[in-house]
């Protein structure tokens, strides 16, 4: 087994609680200790620890399965950092993008639409009497994947 990277673990809980991307936390041990660490090590250490997951899984704000080629979608971006907004952990970068993001749905009366069989697949429509959220919901959820940190829970 070789040498232990993480050099101040408390340090390391601290960086978890403040919110620190693990991009923030790889450049940051290269710079504080030269040493080079993957995303794979601080989210293997997160789940150890016990700590709440990096990735804010929302699937009333994302209720469908995103096809591979729409995963990058700027609503669908937008659809993430509202969630994060949500849970409390929005960066200042996706605040300043979000904001005209909301405001423009509000501005037309518009909400997201998730159509898989299109090239675009998220689209904007008006809002209907049902749509309560940002979102048109879909008769039924296609989210495929339950929270990682949940599987094999009953």
């Amino acid at each position: 087994m070789g040498a232990r990277k993480i050099q101040n673990e408390q340090e390391v809980i601290r960086w978890f609680e403040e919110g620190k991307t693990y991009q923030w936390m790889i450049d940051e041990y290269k710079r504080k200790y030269g040493i080079d660490t993957r995303a794979s090590m601080w989210g293997n250490f997160r789940k150890r620890r016990g700590l709440d997951r990096r990735i804010v899984r929302d699937d009333e704000l994302i209720p469908w399965f995103v096809k591979e080629e729409h995963r990058w979608a700027y609503p669908l971006a937008m659809l993430r950092a509202e969630a994060r907004r949500r849970a409390g952990t929005v960066t200042d970068a996706d605040r300043a993008r979000l904001t005209p993001w909301l405001e423009m749905l509000k501005e037309n009366n518009a909400v997201v639409h998730y159509d898989p069989d299109t090239e675009e697949g998220f689209h904007f429509i008006p809002r209907q009497p049902e749509d309560d959220d940002i979102i048109h919901r879909p008769d039924k959820k296609t989210t495929p994947r339950p929270n990682a940190d949940n599987a094999g829970e009953e």
